[in-house]
């Protein structure tokens, strides 16, 4: 009777790992049972039946874990949960504004090296390419850099 209940544990164990390897991944109530029946298999074979069987329910244990472990791994499973796609999208926050150098436009924020202005009627953010510049201060393009437009104060003549 000692052996049906260790082998119906294991067994148990081993279902419930399946369970938690290829269903729900991640660290579940599958996981912890599976754990726990296969620890309270082992338990109780030491226990009950001596040394050489417990070491006999151990090495079941743990060869019945690594074998599922490398089922999953050899299977399609992890294929098919992997990601195969990569980002290669890259913004571009001034497409279609046709700016240039030399456009003239209007500071709405104070330029604290970065700000936002209005070109064109659009407002966009801009970095100040010779320090601090008051908002509502007439400013033009210095040039463009990777999205980034730089800006500078026009000098009043």
């Amino acid at each position: 009777m000692d052996i049906l209940i260790i082998a119906g544990l294991i067994i148990a164990g081993f279902l419930l790992f399946i369970i938690e390897v290829f269903l729900i991944p991640g660290i579940s109530i599958a996981g912890i049972v599976s754990a726990c029946c296969l620890l309270y298999a082992n338990y109780f074979a030491f226990s009950t039946l001596g040394t050489i069987p417990g070491l006999i329910t151990l090495a079941v244990s743990a060869i019945g874990v690594i074998g599922i472990t490398i089922w999953f791994m050899r299977s399609k499973t992890v294929d098919k949960l992997s990601l195969k796609k990569s980002i290669d999208y890259r913004p571009e926050p001034l497409q279609g504004l046709n700016l240039k150098t030399g456009d003239k436009g209007i500071a709405l924020t104070r330029l604290a090296l970065i700000g936002n202005a209005e070109f064109n009627g659009k407002i966009i953010e801009v970095r100040s390419s010779d320090g601090f510049i008051d908002e509502k201060c007439v400013i033009e393009i210095d040039r463009i850099l990777d999205g980034v437009v730089m800006v500078r104060k026009v000098a009043l003549s």
